[in-house]
């Protein structure tokens, strides 16, 4: 956890690479850990209860992108501090002054709108409300930057390959994708256990198909499973306001949202690397590989729905 002053502002984290040859973009709107000095202060809970929002470290799992030939963009600011897969409206009136109650929003009732109120397990950051300025200001100098920066990189996958292919990176609790079903005895041929599928190393969420073509889906669900990891679709994660807003596969720009159980990689109590840490960015490299060749020039076209 990095705590920084309120008047440095960076916005982001762009990693280029020397050339770009791919349509595919990588993104990493969770892993921000600078957290302002005066929001830790006033946080109810302590430095690892607000990390536990992060997707801690995914941007350095996602750092071999552009050797790769594909850009990586990373948040700056933590989650907890400002959400930037929410949209810019998707403000809470128990948390933020002047806001009026609008129809109902699942996201912002239970506390997690583009300013949380919550961290995971529905702890509370702080006690009373903030300005609407204080978060239209966060908003301004933190959420608007980097969608900006993502579109223009889209924009310029599209020039350059006339296509562009959303990576939408992020990470999941161990806990939360249960085991599947028990095994069931004699239901095997001689009466053996039928072994319950193994739990999900992976969710890839294309809204049900809305956000992105079933080729590219399969291709990055192959480089997945090619590494030996297990992939589930749209359940129990979708995507969210990333994906629903970038993904539009008719017009060539598809949009995945990527989750990876942290217990792959990190100790989610202490939020620290595992030992073997290095051993899975390496076999998150082959991945990243293989999902940059889907927009390779020369790779077999990917159709518009």
């Amino acid at each position: 956890m990095t705590s920084t002053r309120q008047t440095r502002h960076i916005p982001y984290r762009l990693l280029s690479p020397a050339r770009r040859t791919t349509s595919v973009v990588f993104a990493s709107p969770h892993s921000g850990r600078d957290y302002p000095a005066d929001f830790v202060r006033s946080a109810e809970i302590d430095a690892k209860a607000l990390r536990s929002s992060e997707d801690a470290f995914v941007d350095e799992l996602f750092a071999p992108a552009p050797a790769c030939g594909a850009p990586l963009l990373a948040a700056v600011a933590p989650r907890a501090y400002v959400d930037l897969n929410r949209a810019p409206d998707e403000l809470d009136p128990a948390l933020i002054d002047g806001i009026g109650h609008g129809g109902h929003n699942p996201r912002v009732a239970s506390g997690l709108g583009v300013i949380p109120r919550v961290v995971s397990a529905g702890r509370v950051i702080r006690q009373g409300k903030i300005s609407r300025a204080e978060a239209e200001a966060r908003i301004t100098r933190w959420w608007r930057p980097y969608h900006r920066r993502l579109q223009a990189l889209l924009d310029e996958a599209h020039h350059d390959f006339g296509e562009a292919i959303l990576i939408d990176c992020h990470s999941m609790p161990h806990d939360v994708i249960g085991t599947g079903r028990p095994a069931i005895a004699g239901a095997a041929e001689g009466g053996g256990l039928v072994q319950a599928p193994r739990r999900p190393d992976i969710v890839l969420g294309d809204r049900f198909g809305a956000t992105a073509s079933a080729e590219v889906v399969e291709r990055i669900t192959a480089a997945f499973e090619g590494a030996g990891l297990v992939v589930a679709h749209n359940a129990p994660f979708a995507g969210a306001y990333v994906v629903r807003h970038y993904g539009r596969p008719s017009r060539g720009q598809h949009a995945v949202q990527i989750e990876i159980d942290r217990s792959l990689y990190m100790d989610e109590r202490r939020v620290e690397r595992r030992a073997d840490f290095n051993a899975f960015r390496d076999l998150m490299a082959g991945v990243i590989a293989e999902v940059a060749e889907i927009g390779r020039p020369g790779a077999p076209a990917v159709a518009a729905e």
